[in-house]
């Protein structure tokens, strides 16, 4: 199990960690983050979050946003992301069946 906290830049900015559901994730990644190397997602069980997850609304979609540091033990997995030839995401094998 992972001790600790993770605390990204837009919690600071924004007062949230973005999140998605696996559902949304390739959109997201390839919407922000396309062509990008060297990505890992982490995998999160909501029953093990101390922050507040709320699920608000953005182009039509309910996305996760945890108001708060991600405390480690939460974290289920860590799977590399890496961009396939064309510089785009595909979903990874491990998420296929995920909600």
């Amino acid at each position: 199990m992972m001790k600790g906290s993770y605390r990204s830049d837009s919690l600071d900015r924004e007062g949230f960690i973005h999140c998605s559901l696996p559902r949304q994730l390739v959109t997201v990644a390839n919407r922000f983050y396309a062509g990008q190397a060297g990505l890992v997602l982490l995998c999160m069980e909501g029953d093990r979050l101390t922050a507040e997850v709320r699920y608000e609304a953005v182009d039509g979609d309910e996305f996760p946003h945890l108001y708060g540091s991600l405390n480690l033990e939460a974290v289920t997995q860590v799977l590399d992301f890496e961009p396939n030839a064309e510089g785009l995401f595909d979903l990874p094998p491990e998420l296929q069946q995920a909600p």
